[in-house]
C-alpha cells in the first residue's frame, strides 16, 4: 500500500476507534502513528508503553473491530509497538506545547498588565499608531510621533503638536503612549488633559491643613513619570497660579530626562497671556503641525473605519461623505456613523444615495456660491471685491485671490471650469491659484489660521 493510501486508511480507522473508544484514551489513539499494512496485520507505533499495554488489555477487540469495518476484511490483526524514538518525538512535542503553553500565559498576562498600566495611564485603546491614516497633512508629525514612541527622551524633547481641533492631535499622542507601554513596559506614562491638570491644582492647593501634604502628593503624580502626555495646552492660557505650577512641573520632568509631549491648538506665540517663559519651554523642542487632510487621505479614513468594523459600502458613498466634510477628521468620522446608522436602523446597504438622503450636503451648500465666497474673502483680506475679480497684482489682492479660488473649489460642488468662468481667467489659471494654496497650507499656519476664519464667516464649520 502506498503512503498516500496507507496514512488515508489509517486516518479512516483512527476515526472509527474514536467514535467507539472511551473519551479518556483518544490521547493514546492520536499519539498512534502507522507503519505498515501488510497480509492483513495494521502496525502502529507508539512512544508511550502504557498507551500499548492499555489499548492491548483493555480494547483489543474495538481495535479489530474497527480494522475490519475500515479494510472489509475478516482476518486481520492489530499490532502496537512501542518505540524509544517515538517517545523522545513525544516528549519533544509535549515539552513544545507546555512552552507555547506558558509563553501564551505570559502574553496574556501581559496584555493584562498592559490594559491595566493603559487604564493608570488615562489612554484610549483606539488611539494607536496601527489605527492612525497617515497623509500629506501628517507625515511629518507621524513621523516625529513614532521617532518620541522608539525612544522617549532622546529625540524631540518636548514634542509640540499643534492644529485645529478634529485632525488627530490627541490620537497620535495617546499613540506614543501605547507604542511606549507596549514596548517599554517599565516605564511609567500619564496622559493627561489641561483642563484635568488645572482642576486637580486648584482642588489640591486650597487653604487647608492639608494643603502641603495635598501639594506633595500632587507634584508626586505628575512628576514621578517617565513619559508625560498633556493634551490641549491652550486652556492654560489666564491661568497665571497654574502656569507657575506645570511650569515647574515641566521642568522638573525635562532636567530628570523625562520625555514631556503637548498638544494645542495653535504655536504658544499665539496663545494669549501664556507667559515667555512657558512659550521659550514648549518652542524649545520640535514643534509639528496637523492640517486638515485631503481628499485622497479623508477617502482612506473611511475606507479604514468601514474595513475595520466589517461594513459593506459603495465607494461612491465614501467619495461623496469625502468631498463634502473637509475640515476635519472628526467631522467626517461623524457624517460616515450618521450614515451607517441610518443604514443599519433602515436595513439598507450604505450607497451614494443613502449618503445624499441622510447627509445633504447640497442642501448647506446652496447658499454658498463664488460671489459670497469672494466677498467674504475680500473682506477679510481688506481689498475691494472687484480687485479680487480684476487683474490686481499686489500681493494682498492675489493672496486673497488664490484663497478665494480654493475655497471655491473646497466647498462648491462646480468644476475648475466653471471656477474659470466665475473669475474671467484660464483654467490652468485656476488650478494653479488652488494647487498653490493647497501646498501652502501644509508649512503656513497663519494661511491656515485664515481659512478657518474665513470659513467660520461663511458659516460652513
Amino acid at each position: 500500500m502506498e503512503d498516500i493510501d496507507l496514512k488515508r486508511f489509517w486516518e479512516s480507522v483512527k476515526e472509527d476507534l474514536i467514535s467507539s473508544l472511551p473519551e479518556s484514551v483518544h490521547p493514546w489513539v492520536y499519539s498512534l502513528e502507522v507503519s505498515g499494512f501488510d497480509n492483513g496485520v495494521l502496525t502502529v507505533v507508539t512512544g508511550q508503553a502504557m498507551a500499548r499495554d492499555w489499548l492491548k488489555k483493555n480494547h483489543q477487540e474495538q481495535l479489530i473491530e474497527s480494522l475490519k469495518s475500515v479494510s472489509g476484511l475478516d482476518n486481520v490483526r492489530f499490532n502496537i509497538i512501542y518505540d524509544a524514538g517515538a517517545a523522545k518525538k513525544i516528549k519533544k512535542e509535549a515539552e513544545k506545547l507546555q512552552k507555547k503553553e506558558l509563553e501564551l500565559q505570559l502574553k496574556e498576562k501581559a496584555m493584562e498588565n498592559l490594559s491595566y498600566m493603559q487604564s493608570s495611564s488615562n489612554l484610549n485603546l483606539k488611539y494607536k499608531f496601527e489605527n492612525f491614516v497617515v497623509g500629506e497633512n501628517s507625515k511629518f508629525a507621524h513621523a516625529a510621533a513614532m521617532s518620541v514612541a522608539k525612544m522617549p527622551s532622546v529625540k524631540y524633547n518636548p514634542l509640540f503638536i499643534y492644529g485645529n481641533a478634529g485632525l488627530g492631535k490627541t490620537h497620535l499622542m495617546q499613540a506614543i503612549g501605547h507604542y511606549i507601554l507596549f514596548n517599554n513596559p517599565k516605564l511609567k506614562v500619564k496622559y493627561t488633559k489641561t483642563e484635568d491638570y488645572v482642576n486637580d491644582f486648584i482642588s489640591n492647593s486650597r487653604n487647608s491643613k492639608d494643603t502641603i501634604e495635598n501639594m506633595s502628593k500632587f507634584n508626586k503624580k505628575y512628576t514621578n513619570i517617565d513619559v508625560i502626555l498633556i493634551d490641549d495646552i491652550q486652556f492654560i492660557e489666564s491661568k497665571t497660579k497654574t502656569m507657575t505650577q506645570i511650569q515647574h512641573t515641566f521642568d522638573t520632568l525635562y532636567n530628570k530626562g523625562k520625555q514631556i509631549v503637548i498638544t494645542s491648538d495653535r504655536l504658544p506665540k499665539d496663545i494669549p497671556t501664556l507667559t515667555a517663559a512657558l512659550s521659550s519651554r514648549f518652542e524649545m523642542g520640535l514643534m509639528v503641525e496637523l492640517t486638515p487632510p485631503d481628499y485622497k487621505t479623508r477617502f482612506e479614513i473611511l475606507v479604514k473605519i468601514a474595513n475595520d468594523s466589517g461594513i459593506k459600502y459603495e465607494d461612491k458613498a465614501l467619495e461623496y461623505i469625502a468631498s463634502n466634510f473637509v475640515n476635519n477628521v472628526r467631522e467626517l468620522e461623524g457624517a460616515f456613523t450618521k450614515v451607517c446608522a441610518y443604514s443599519e436602523i433602515m436595513n439598507t446597504d450604505l450607497t451614494l444615495s443613502l449618503a445624499k438622503d441622510v447627509l445633504k450636503c447640497e442642501d448647506g451648500k446652496k447658499d454658498i456660491n463664488f460671489e459670497k465666497i469672494a466677498r467674504v474673502t475680500a473682506n477679510y483680506y481688506g481689498v475691494d471685491f472687484d480687485d479680487i475679480l480684476g487683474a490686481g497684482r499686489s500681493q494682498k489682492i492675489s493672496e486673497a485671490r488664490h484663497l478665494s479660488i480654493y475655497l471655491s473649489r473646497e466647498l462648491t460642488n462646480e468644476s475648475f471650469v466653471k471656477i474659470a468662468e466665475y473669475y474671467n481667467k484660464k483654467h490652468t489659471t485656476i488650478m494653479f491659484g488652488y494647487e498653490k494654496i493647497k501646498n501652502e497650507i501644509k508649512t503656513n499656519s497663519e494661511l491656515v489660521s485664515a481659512i478657518r476664519e474665513i470659513k467660520q464667516a461663511l458659516k460652513v464649520f
